[in-house]
């Protein structure tokens, strides 16, 4: 609805990874500078760990839109809590190798080596992607460690790379993971955006769907989004969305940092979304006042509730119907 609205071309902050979309902030050009670091060794294990909507992803996304496709082929592993050998089963499934249900473990792995060998005639090398590890056994972690010992012609079979939330690496740096953690070869943190690299993020998503300032940001409502997001992508996409969406409803088109901050309000009694400000300590002083704003907020949001409420119905209504509704004849 809104991109209409804006005379934009598509939807700016969608939450599915989009590798055109991908924004090189500090934090993720570093991490896809250990990705091809780690992918020039050729063997072992790659470790990405960031908070939940971080952009671990992403940057996935990103990396493969560079690989040549000519030289890798790479599989993904999403659902991890599962049995090591059930994660083997969905590594060769993800691999293209099908799987005849009572298929013992050791025929298992010799098509899974066979199928190595064949990739390595064609040029090709073997890239694994897990994610969401903390979640593995450490008898899921052995089933990988015994894909990376196959070797082919003298080379390493598979590289792993493994994106897990920051709980992973307590995990990685405990004894019993011992045997894996020598075969990392590198390893990065993903931390959230700063105040200012969100602002260029907001607007680097908006000019790929060929926005032309309309509507207008002001300085407060980048600065509002940083503050109820922390700089973590997934929750500015969620918020700058239901903004533009906002935004459209009113038929304005200037954002406010009230209009940030009532959407965020909105959005935590609807969804519960984690978009609580996050102030710096500095800030305690405020938190009285920062109230008192928030209390005035939201007895003008219970204001408008209703209005909004037609608003909805009307334009969705134009929608179905190819009414074009004026100013005027909204509430």
């Amino acid at each position: 609805m809104f991109e209409k609205f804006y005379n934009l071309s598509g939807l700016p902050f969608l939450l599915t990874p989009d590798s055109r979309f991908f924004f090189g902030s500090s934090g993720h050009s570093r991490a896809i500078a250990h990705l091809v670091y780690g992918l020039s060794q050729q063997e072992g294990f790659i470790v990405i760990t960031g908070e939940v909507g971080a952009g671990k992803t992403t940057l996935v996304e990103q990396l493969w839109s560079q690989l040549d496709r000519n030289t890798y082929i790479i599989a993904r592993v999403v659902t991890t809590q599962v049995s090591g050998d059930d994660l083997l089963r969905l590594a060769m499934a993800n691999f293209g190798l099908g799987d005849t249900p009572g298929t013992d473990k050791s025929t298992l792995l010799r098509r899974f080596e066979h199928m190595i060998r064949d990739q390595r005639k064609q040029g090709r090398r073997c890239l694994l992607v897990i994610d969401e590890v903390q979640n593995l056994s450490l008898a899921a972690m052995e089933e990988l460690r015994m894909l990376s010992n196959i070797v082919v012609d003298g080379k390493a079979s598979v590289q792993t790379i493994l994106l897990g939330q920051p709980q992973f690496r307590p995990i990685l740096a405990s004894k019993d993971w011992e045997q894996l953690r020598q075969r990392v070869l590198a390893s990065y943190h993903l931390g959230p955006l700063t105040e200012d690299e969100t602002r260029r993020y907001i607007e680097h998503r908006l000019r790929m769907v060929d926005w032309r300032d309309d509507p207008v940001w002001e300085d407060a409502a980048f600065e509002a989004v940083f503050r109820h997001s922390g700089g973590i992508p997934r929750r500015i996409n969620t918020l700058c969305s239901r903004v533009l969406l906002f935004g459209a409803i009113e038929e304005t088109h200037t954002i406010t940092g009230g209009i940030v901050d009532d959407t965020a309000a909105e959005l935590n009694r609807d969804l519960g979304a984690g978009l609580e400000p996050v102030p710096p300590p500095e800030r305690a002083m405020m938190e009285r006042d920062d109230l008192v704003r928030r209390i005035e907020q939201l007895e003008r949001h219970a204001f408008r509730q209703e209005q909004v409420f037609k608003r909805v119905m009307d334009l969705l209504e134009a929608n179905a119907t190819g009414r074009v509704l004026s100013p005027g004849s909204l509430p």
